[in-house]
């Protein structure tokens, strides 16, 4: 997603007109915005166009959403037991090959 995002934000068009963006600095900001740091080696307002905001915006609620599924899905685990259905999703969306693995991923995290 990072790597993504870096490229969309390097593109031409997501900077402003008259303002050249380096790689190093759409990489460093397409990591933040992942990571929801919110740090930037430029200005946020003033140096991205609608495009390159859009993109920033979608990279931090991709972020933040990927926090929030996780630490959903271990509050679920640490507080009552998981029904078959629930860690066969929760399985299937951790690329996982049988249920019984789950535990072993939440516990090594």
């Amino acid at each position: 997603m990072i790597i993504i995002g870096s490229i969309l934000l390097s593109l031409p068009f997501a900077d402003k007109a008259g303002q050249a963006t380096n790689y190093s600095d759409a990489l460093f900001t397409a990591t933040s915005a992942v990571c929801v740091t919110g740090l930037s080696t430029v200005t946020t307002a003033t140096h991205w166009s609608f495009f390159g905001q859009l993109i920033i915006m979608i990279l931090v609620e991709i972020g933040g959403l990927g926090f929030m599924t996780f630490a959903v899905m271990l509050s679920n685990f640490a507080h009552q037991r998981m029904t078959l259905g629930a860690r066969m999703l929760t399985g299937e969306a951790l690329n996982l090959n049988h249920p019984s693995q789950l535990r072993i991923v939440l516990i090594d995290y």
